[in-house]
């Protein structure tokens, strides 16, 4: 693998492994019964942060497009998964979500006309096998609703997540990440004045709470994953993406003394090969999925103004 295609592996790899955590943060930590407002606390602060250090701002179909993208990947994705992490204990609800490898592959191959890699499709195969076997040894019966809030996030940000990669090819991570943080916040903030009434009074342990999901686990984890979705093919981020449950069971099993038998055991080291060969490199092919060999100033373009496209022009202006 090549040296630019592994930093950039490493760097996307960040964003699972942070969201891995919010299912044991959420269910310990967080007041439980305000879903609307757990997500707008989560995702508003940190989008003002990340668009004070982009200083962008989206123009012509930016507009618009934020506020799809946000509903997808932050507004209806993080009202769902806190439900899913007050319904589930860690484990289930993070291998529920692990079950975007597929689907991001299968939704890029319909909307990007990017055919998956053998290599891709073997990972995912693997990946959900392990995750068939984590989630079919548990602690007791699981919550239906639990099960629909996890499996609804899961397709919300796999259709966002592979939007993001068609069309912002040419955004900024970190303006990117403002855009779709602030947009789902402005569409969620009616819905939680008018549900939930007024914000929860937040004790020590939610605000160490809140200012890790939205610190480390949106605004670092965000930037890591649009990141990685400009360098890397969706296939690949997706089965980078199988990090989100191991991270979710070792959390699960070590501090909260979550059920962890033999068959989890099979289940862990299956979903560890399928990342493994899931991000194996390969020639590439007409209209496969191979890795695309980032450019030598792609690291300097992640955070500053792109150019070299018809499209550079119009992905956004300096906020004032």
């Amino acid at each position: 693998m090549e040296d630019k295609t592994a930093k950039w592996i490493a760097v996307t790899a960040l964003a699972p492994i942070a969201w891995g955590s919010t299912y044991f943060v959420t269910r310990h930590l967080l007041p439980p019964d305000v879903p609307l407002w757990g997500g707008l606390l989560r995702a508003l602060p940190a989008g003002l942060l990340v668009l004070l250090l982009s200083r962008r701002l989206p123009t012509g179909a930016w507009w618009w497009r934020s506020l799809l993208l946000g509903t997808l990947n932050v507004g209806g994705f993080f009202v769902l998964i806190y439900v899913a992490g007050q319904r589930l204990p860690s484990s289930i609800a993070s291998t529920l979500m692990s079950l975007a490898a597929a689907v991001m592959m299968l939704l890029a191959w319909l909307l990007m006309r990017q055919r998956p890699r053998l290599a891709s499709v073997l990972g995912a195969i693997v990946g959900i096998a392990g995750v068939v076997l984590m989630l079919g040894v548990g602690g007791g019966p699981v919550d239906p609703v639990g099960v629909a809030a996890s499996l609804g996030a899961m397709l919300a940000s796999s259709l966002g997540f592979v939007l993001t990669a068609r069309w912002g090819a040419d955004v900024p991570a970190l303006a990117m990440t403002s855009w779709q943080l602030v947009g789902g916040s402005l569409v969620l903030l009616p819905f939680a004045v008018l549900i939930e009434g007024a914000p929860p009074a937040l004790t020590v342990p939610s605000a160490l709470g809140f200012a890790y999901v939205t610190l480390v686990a949106t605004a670092l984890a965000y930037v890591a994953w649009f990141t990685g979705l400009r360098r890397l093919t969706p296939a690949v981020v997706g089965i980078v993406g199988l990090l989100n449950p191991l991270t979710g069971v070792l959390l699960g099993v070590l501090i909260a003394g979550e059920a962890f038998g033999a068959a989890q055991v099979i289940g862990f080291v299956l979903v560890l090969a399928g990342i493994v060969v899931g991000v194996l490199p390969g020639r590439a092919r007409p209209g496969s999925m191979a890795d695309p060999v980032p450019p030598a100033d792609e690291l300097r373009n992640s955070f500053g103004p792109v150019t070299g496209g018809a499209e550079t022009a119009k992905t956004g202006s300096r906020a004032s």
